[in-house]
Order: C-alpha cells, then sequence, then structure tokens
C-alpha cells in the first residue's frame, strides 16, 4: 500500500472529523435533532413495529405465513383489483388531466386563473361530501341518468354505482386536481417558439405534437401518473362507498381484518405489501425519468 492511499482516508477522516466538530455543524446539527426524532417517532419506528408484528405468528415465533396469505385465494384478487382500478384512475385521470391543462395554457392569465381555481377548490371540499356527492348524481334516479334517460340511450338508466365504473370516476375526481397541478406547471415551462419552429419547418399538428410537445412534458406525464397510482393504492373512503364486493381494495381489507377480525398481523402484512409498491413506484418513477430525459435529449439532438 502506497502512502497516499494511505493519507487519503487519514485526510478525509479528519475533514470529516473537523466539519462535524465545527460551531456552524454543530449548530445545524441541534436544529436538525427536533425534525430527526420525529421522523424517527412518528414513521421509522411505526413502520418498523408494523414489520415485526407482519412476521409475529398466532404463537409469537418468526413467520412468513401472512405474507403468504396476502398473495392466495381472495386476498391476492383483491391485491390485483386493487392495483387494477389504481392503474385505470391513472390513466384515465392523465388523458382528463392532459387535456384540461393543455387547454388553460392556452387561456389568458385572468381565465386561466378562474379555471384553476374551479379546478382546485373542490380539493378542499370533504372528499366525504364529494363522494355522497357523486352518488346523488351517479344514482338511478341521479342526474346524469336522468339525463340520459331524457336523451333516450338504449339502456338508460346505467348503473354507474357500486360497480367498477363508479369506484373509477370517483377516485378520478380525487386524483384530477393532483394531475392538472403537475402538468400545468410544467406545459407552462414550455417553450412556444419551439412549437411555431417545427410548423416553420414544414411539420404538421399531429408531428409536431409527437416530436417536440410530447417529449417535453413526458416527464410532467410520468411524474404524474405514478403519483395518481401510488395515492389510489392506499385509497379507502370512495371504493368503500361507491364500490361494490368485488371492488374491494387493500385499504377496505385491511380495515375489515382490523376492526372486525382483531387480525393485526395479516393487516401489518397487507400495509408492508402496501408501503412495498410504494417504494417500487418511486423507483419506477425515477427510472422513467431518467428514461424521458434520455428520449429529450434525443429530440433535442435531433
Amino acid at each position: 500500500m502506497t502512502t497516499a492511499a494511505v493519507i487519503a482516508p487519514t485526510t478525509t477522516t479528519g475533514r470529516l472529523r473537523r466539519a462535524l466538530t465545527g460551531r456552524r455543524s454543530r449548530y445545524g446539527l441541534l436544529n436538525a435533532a427536533p425534525v430527526v426524532v420525529y421522523l424517527l417517532v412518528l414513521f421509522v419506528y411505526p413502520i418498523f413495529s408494523t414489520l415485526l408484528l407482519s412476521l409475529k405468528g398466532e404463537d409469537g415465533g418468526w413467520t412468513l405465513h401472512w405474507y403468504a396469505d396476502a398473495f392466495r385465494g381472495a386476498n391476492l384478487e383483491i391485491l390485483l383489483t386493487t392495483l387494477r382500478i389504481s392503474a385505470e384512475t391513472s390513466l384515465l385521470s392523465l388523458v382528463i388531466g392532459f387535456a384540461l391543462a393543455a387547454t388553460i395554457t392556452r387561456l389568458r392569465p385572468l381565465w386561466a386563473g378562474l379555471v384553476m381555481l374551479v379546478v382546485i377548490v373542490p380539493h378542499f371540499i370533504s372528499a366525504l361530501v364529494r363522494t355522497y356527492g357523486w352518488i346523488i348524481l351517479l344514482g338511478e334516479h341521479g342526474l346524469v341518468n336522468n339525463v340520459l334517460t331524457d336523451l333516450h340511450l338504449p339502456g338508460a338508466p346505467y348503473e354507474l354505482l357500486y360497480n367498477e365504473i363508479g369506484v373509477v370516476i370517483g377516485t378520478t375526481s380525487v386524483m384530477l386536481p393532483y394531475t392538472v397541478l403537475l402538468l400545468y406547471a410544467v406545459m407552462r415551462g414550455v417553450d412556444r417558439r419551439l412549437l411555431a419552429a417545427a410548423a416553420g419547418m414544414g411539420a404538421g399538428r399531429l408531428v409536431t405534437f409527437r416530436r417536440v410537445y410530447l417529449p417535453l412534458v413526458a416527464h410532467g406525464l410520468v411524474n404524474a401518473g405514478i403519483l395518481c397510482f401510488i395515492l389510489c393504492l392506499g385509497y379507502y373512503l370512495t371504493p368503500a362507498l361507491m364500490g361494490g364486493e368485488k371492488q374491494t381494495m387493500v385499504a377496505s381489507l385491511i380495515d375489515e381484518q382490523v376492526m372486525k377480525q382483531n387480525q393485526w398481523n395479516g393487516a401489518s402484512a397487507l400495509g408492508i405489501i402496501l408501503l412495498l409498491l410504494t417504494f417500487a413506484g418511486l423507483a419506477l418513477l425515477r427510472g422513467l425519468r431518467a428514461a424521458t430525459e434520455a428520449v429529450r435529449r434525443k429530440g433535442v439532438e435531433a
């Protein structure tokens, strides 16, 4: 081992020690201590306790029984239903949110502010109130079915409640403000001169959208889609009120196991699974963000 190899770690350790013992560093650590304690007590400890509880059997020993039970039978169907409804909600939120955000960016500042106010204000209303509002609107004799019946559409009135259609409509209305806000922030940053330059060089609207505009807002679409998916995974209220037995989601299953069956171990395993799915979604977000950035750079270079 060379002298330089020995000196380098020693020098690094000395710098780190001096940095930690400096006055400003001690002051910073003192200020950060309440936040660290807060996270440890209210975030790390509950997760760690839940993990330990999910690994304990009824006899007090360690087991993976609760995780195996979560991936078979009715529990597996509920997990797959949760993933499917979350994906459907994310896709529908992206489609509606993209169209709405793109329209808002073309409005004058005054009108854009008013429309954004209309989009955001319902988010501050209780989710319970909004859910019951949807139940009234989508009921057999609700406003939506009355209008469809007056239009003499075949099959009206439709069953829009206590099925997957009602759940997706309700969850989409909850997730839509997040999608619009994220996409609007990204779309406002798009330089319109790039679109004009593409049109000036003979590119049609479809080509301009696909080759120029879409790569510029792709990272916003990815962020909004993953955010909606993660939020839907653990959403409880709307699916419980607007769904049927076949639309039971993991959050409702956890509530049933805790409140009715007093089965905390199985509920803890389901909670850890949801947490792992959330981490997987965040990891996917990071990977897709890197991929979209590479595509954007390639499009700019082309």
